[in-house]
């Protein structure tokens, strides 16, 4: 199974519309989902599934790629590590799925995975983390393919 964390792209302050789930993404912001979105259209396999935070940001994230997403409630910004790895059934699912949410999960959740010390890893915004999961000789693990930042791209 092959895991996708993409956080979402720079978004306005809170301050700016008082809802979080309003924040949308900044001019920067929809510069970086979409320098992020070609590469990651090029990567990603056909059968590739996709869900998405109901926050408007992670929305406008999403549809920089352009390519049927599910929204879902366990990747709003206050949800757990736990609602995400329920969401994608990790790592029993077969195939690859993205997911577009927020930081502190989407940290919480590579910590948690690849066995880091602290409870969560930095994602800047725009970013991503390509986790895989494989069992060799009876060993379950879970590598790290690559991770990318739309300011590298």
């Amino acid at each position: 199974m092959d895991l996708i964390l993409w956080r979402h792209a720079e978004a306005i302050d809170l301050e700016l519309v008082g809802d979080d789930m309003a924040r949308y993404l900044t001019p920067r912001g929809e510069k970086q989902a979409a320098r992020m979105a070609e590469w990651l259209d090029r990567q990603l396999p056909a059968g590739a599934k996709v869900f998405v935070s109901p926050a408007v940001r992670a929305e406008q994230t999403a549809h920089a790629l352009g390519r049927k997403f599910k929204i879902s409630s366990a990747l709003a910004p206050l949800a757990s590590a736990e609602q995400l790895l329920e969401l994608t059934q990790w790592p029993q699912t077969k195939g690859c799925i993205l997911v577009v949410g927020h930081q502190p999960v989407l940290g919480q959740v590579i910590a948690q995975l690849v066995g880091l010390q602290g409870s969560e890893c930095a994602l800047k915004k725009g970013a991503l983390w390509w986790l895989r999961y494989r069992e060799r000789e009876q060993s379950p693990r879970t590598v790290v393919v690559t991770v990318q930042s739309p300011e590298l791209l």
